[in-house]
């Protein structure tokens, strides 16, 4: 039977608590975006025009989740934010 060397194995309990840690962290942004997509609706409602800054903050927030989902489903070694930078803009 194939044994995975200690270090693998610890390697992937730490993987396991990363991963928890970044789901909480996809339903805390998930939350934050509804709110961002919220507000963004009052003000282009009010103003006629979305805000800059917000469209360009839900974007980022939506590519954290993208990452986040790339590192828990295994597609991807590198753990999102905190653990690297915050999303760039375009």
């Amino acid at each position: 039977m194939n044994e995975f060397p200690v270090t693998v194995r610890r390697n992937i309990w730490l993987r396991g608590l990363l991963m928890i840690l970044m789901g909480i962290a996809y339903q805390l942004a998930g939350t934050l975006l509804f709110f961002v997509a919220l507000i963004q609706f009052v003000l282009a409602v009010a103003n006629g025009t979305p805000n800059a800054r917000l469209s360009a903050f839900g974007r980022n927030l939506g590519r954290y989740q993208g990452q986040i989902a790339s590192f828990v489903s295994f597609a991807t070694e590198a753990p999102p934010f905190p653990f690297a930078d915050w999303p760039a803009s375009d």
